[in-house]
């Protein structure tokens, strides 16, 4: 289990690292061609939404592999969880659930997964 852990762990970490990058270093304007949802938020939203992915990619990785209070890869993993539960209801809202919904649905089931995974090796 623990490679499986692993695997969905550097998984997520890596897209929810680039994703987070992307929301924090990009103007708000040139985001809103590709992603359409973040006009309900401003500037300052997407950056606070980009910096909560970075910190959760990080999360994801670094306590377990540092062996530093492991038990943040799994509150990582639920934050992250709980992120994509709040892009599923800003989707809703938008009406663009049938074309987001499996995307969020599979990285909110693949943290709840790690989460799972990592409260278990505690």
């Amino acid at each position: 289990m623990d490679v499986l852990a692993w695997i969905l762990s550097g998984l997520l970490a890596a897209l929810f690292l680039t994703a987070g990058l992307k929301k924090a270093t990009t103007p708000r304007e040139e985001l809103l061609a590709n992603m359409p949802s973040l006009a309900g938020f401003s500037t300052p939203q997407v950056k606070a939404i980009g910096t909560l992915e970075i910190l959760g990619a990080i999360g994801l990785v670094l306590p377990w592999l540092l062996d530093i209070a492991p038990v943040l890869s799994g509150v990582a993993a639920l934050g992250l969880a709980a992120l994509m539960a709040g892009a599923m209801l800003t989707h809703a809202r938008r009406e663009e659930l049938r074309a987001t919904a499996p995307i969020n649905v599979t990285l909110m089931v693949m943290a709840v997964v790690v989460a799972v995974l990592r409260f278990g090796q505690l």
